[in-house]
């Protein structure tokens, strides 16, 4: 016990995790081999990589941060979320709101207090709402408490109520479809339809720069590393074995004395925190946000990543991010009319076949190999 304390911490918390060594280290020398192929390596190369292949990765490793963040809830306590892409929305909102001002009188209608879509809409004055948003780290501040706000109304008022399974997931995806609604009227100050969209810059970093694009790669990456570290932190301590306890049984642990709701909001807010961030990191990379990301489909499909990949396994549903939204990059191009049935097949076959995901194929496979080599 005592060497063990003396150990540096990260190496605590990733002790006994061989999956997400393995996972966190690929996509480290991935990340790495690509910033080094897209800056480095000329154009003509046949090993350069392009800057569109460089922004992928960028949104794959978002998507994989907010598909940790539902397992952390869905894996470890049994809260089933459908609303989780309200979160991300948020946190991609809020940090857009900070690019959108940073464009100042490069718009189209050169106003350097108003976005073009309020001077399109004949607006005098900036929005209340929208003070502040100039600052880099409000900006970043709001990214986080703005989902976790939500989270601590919405959990406390659903946990007090004792709100449970397929009724609160039904609430959960009744609140992002509410979301999309609203940010879907103009009068909201959110660009309507249209979004958030025509960014210039990022802390005075051009966003057609690749080098830009690269130093966004690299701060996915370790922002997903972070949120794999505090997930594997919490999950690691007592609180995480109580939150497994309420997973499997949660009238007996109530039954023991505990406060189940005070366990089931934390974990709810930190989740909804990582997904604030994994939207904040997508905006700048793809360019736009718009109410669609609040649609619930949206989180439906996300849910699918983490089934796909291994509910209960954090690395998994990075797996399960990567996997699924790769397919859906190159079926939506190839065979866009084929995409929507695959995925649903694919959950099917999930469920019924695969109920731990590929994570607990590969799992079964390497045990049978074990027994079959011990038999012999």
């Amino acid at each position: 016990m005592e060497n063990n304390t003396r150990k540096p911490v990260i190496i605590r918390i990733m002790e006994n995790d061989k999956g997400g060594q393995i996972v966190l280290s690929i996509l480290a020398i991935v990340v790495a081999y690509v910033a080094f192929a897209n800056l480095m390596l000329p154009v003509d190369s046949a090993f350069h990589v392009s800057t569109y292949t460089v922004t992928l990765l960028g949104k794959y490793l978002a998507f994989a941060l907010l598909a940790l963040a539902l397992d952390l809830v869905w894996g470890y306590i049994g809260i089933l979320s459908l609303g989780h892409g309200a979160f991300f929305a948020l946190g991609g909102y809020a940090f857009a709101m900070y690019l959108m001002r940073q464009i100042g009188d490069r718009g189209v209608y050169g106003n350097a207090e108003l976005p073009d879509f309020m001077v399109f809409m004949n607006l005098k004055e900036l929005p209340w709402f929208w003070y502040g948003f100039d600052n880099p780290l409000f900006a970043l501040f709001m990214v986080a408490l703005v989902p976790a706000t939500l989270a601590f109304v919405f959990g406390w008022l659903a946990f007090r109520s004792r709100v449970t399974g397929v009724y609160l997931s039904i609430i959960t995806q009744a609140m992002t479809y509410a979301f999309m609604l609203a940010f879907f009227r103009n009068d909201m100050g959110f660009g309507g339809n249209n979004g958030l969209t025509d960014f210039k810059d990022v802390l005075g970093f051009s966003l057609q720069d690749d080098s830009t694009r690269i130093g966004l790669l690299i701060i996915s990456f370790l922002a997903l590393v972070t949120g794999y570290l505090v997930a594997r932190y919490i999950i690691n301590s007592r609180l995480g074995r109580v939150c497994i306890a309420i997973r499997d049984g949660e009238s007996r642990v109530r039954f023991l004395g505990y406060r189940v709701e005070q366990y089931k909001l934390f974990i709810f807010v930190v989740s909804a925190i990582m997904a604030g961030v994994a939207g904040a990191l997508y905006v700048p990379q793809v360019g736009i946000i718009n109410p669609g990301v609040f649609s619930p489909l949206f989180s439906i499909e996300l849910v699918i990543w983490v089934a796909i990949g291994g509910r209960g396994t954090l690395y998994g549903a990075i797996i399960g991010a990567f996997i699924v939204n790769y397919a859906s990059t190159y079926f939506t191009s190839a065979l866009p009319e084929v995409w929507l049935y695959a995925l649903g097949g694919l959950f099917v076959v999930s469920t019924l076949y695969l109920p731990k995901g590929i994570v607990g194929l590969i799992s079964k496979i390497k045990l049978k190999k074990e027994v079959q080599h011990v038999s012999s």
